[in-house]
C-alpha cells in the first residue's frame, strides 16, 4: 500500500454539526475581533474575515503568525525545515533536497503553510522579515478532494475518522522553529495562530505525527510507555502505527516509570501537546529518511483546558466587542 492509500472513497460524507465548539466564544450573529481583524460569525456558518491581511493569524510581540501566501514565502519555509531537519537533525537528504537546500515533498502544494515571522530580524536582499518557524496544515476537505493524509503512510487513520465523521479534521506535520526561538513566546505565538485557524476553517480536531530523535524505539521505552499509560485516547479516538510498516511497543508498567524525570526529558513539541490535553495513540513508527521514532497525536480542541482556551480568547482579542 502506498502513501496514498486513504481514499476519498473510504471516507464518510463531510458534515457540520449545527453548533460549533467556538460559539462559546461569539454570540450566533454580529462580529467579534481578532486582533486587528473582523470576523463575522453566521450562525451554522464557519467565520469569515474582513480585513486588510487575511493571511494574519496571531501576533505577539514581533512575532506574527501567518499563512504563507506567496511562492517565495513558501520555499522560505521549506529551506527553514532543510536547516532544521537536515543540516542540525539527521534526516538524509535525496539527491533533489541537497541540490535545493529545501525538504519538499508532494504534500506541499495542497498544504496551508503556517509561519512564524519575526519582524525584528529581516533576511535577504530585499530585508524580508525573517521566517523562524513553520507548521504545515492539511485540511480534511482538501486531502479528501485529494489522496488522504501524510500520515496515513504510517498510522492506520480510517477508524477514527470513520467514527468521527461529523468533526472537522486537520493535519499538521513538518513543525520546526529555529535553535533561538525555541522557547515559550514562540511556542504561544504558535499555539494563538492554530487557534485562530481553527475557528477559520472549521477545525475540531488537530492530528499528526511528533517525533522522538533517533530510529531505535528501544531508547525511548519509558517515554513511549508514560504516553501509553498516561495519554492514551478514548477507543473512538484511537489511532494506531500500521500493522505492516510500524512497531508494536512492549510498554512497561507504570508503577516503574520514573514520571518527573520521563516528563523532563520528552522532546518540547511532545510536552506542549500534552499541556493541552492531547492524546498519544499506539505504536510507533520508524521513519529512516527523518532519523526519528514518530508517534501520533490527537488534539480536541474542545477539550483543551479552560485556562489555556482563555488565554487564547484574550491573545487574539475575542473577548472584545467590536
Amino acid at each position: 500500500m502506498s502513501m496514498f492509500d486513504l481514499k476519498p472513497r473510504e471516507l464518510a460524507p463531510v458534515h457540520r454539526r449545527p453548533k460549533r465548539w467556538y460559539e462559546q466564544f461569539f454570540p450566533l450573529t454580529g462580529t467579534q475581533i481578532i486582533g486587528s481583524s473582523i470576523a463575522a460569525l453566521g450562525r451554522n456558518e464557519r467565520v469569515e474575515r474582513e480585513r486588510k491581511d487575511p493571511a494574519s493569524l496571531a501576533q505577539i510581540g514581533s512575532l506574527e503568525v501567518r499563512i504563507a501566501q506567496t511562492a517565495s514565502e513558501v520555499r522560505r519555509a521549506q529551506q527553514l525545515r532543510y536547516e532544521v531537519f537536515y543540516e542540525e537533525m539527521s534526516a538524509k537528504p535525496d539527491p533533489r533536497a541537497s541540490r535545493t537546500k529545501r525538504d519538499a515533498d508532494e504534500f506541499d502544494p495542497i498544504c496551508d503553510h503556517i509561519i512564524v515571522v519575526d519582524h525584528d530580524e529581516t533576511e535577504g536582499l530585499s530585508a524580508r522579515p525573517k521566517i523562524v518557524g513553520t507548521y504545515r496544515a492539511l485540511r480534511a476537505d482538501v486531502a479528501h478532494a485529494c489522496n488522504g493524509f501524510y500520515s496515513s503512510a504510517e498510522f492506520d487513520l480510517k477508524s477514527m475518522l470513520a467514527k468521527n465523521w461529523e468533526k472537522g479534521f486537520c493535519e499538521l506535520g513538518r513543525s520546526c522553529v529555529l535553535p533561538p526561538y525555541r522557547d515559550r513566546r514562540t511556542m504561544e505565538a504558535l499555539w494563538v495562530g492554530l487557534w485562530v485557524y481553527a475557528i477559520l476553517y472549521d477545525i475540531d480536531v488537530y492530528f499528526g505525527v511528533a517525533s522522538f530523535e533517533g530510529t531505535n524505539p528501544d531508547v525511548h521505552l519509558e517515554a513511549l510507555s508514560l504516553l501509553h499509560h498516561t495519554a492514551s485516547p478514548p477507543q473512538n479516538w484511537s489511532a494506531c502505527a500500521r500493522t505492516d510498516v510500524g512497531v508494536t511497543i512492549q510498554y512497561l508498567e507504570q508503577d516503574s516509570l520514573n514520571q518527573r524525570q520521563i516528563v523532563q526529558d520528552l522532546p518540547p513539541l511532545i510536552k506542549g501537546y500534552l499541556r493541552v490535553g492531547a492524546y498519544v495513540g499506539d505504536g510507533a513508527f520508524v521513519d529512516h529518511q527523518f532519523g526519528t521514532t514518530d508517534v501520533m497525536i490527537v488534539t480536541l480542541i474542545d477539550q483543551i483546558p479552560d485556562r489555556y482556551k482563555q488565554h487564547f480568547v484574550q491573545a487574539t482579542g475575542l473577548d472584545r466587542k467590536n
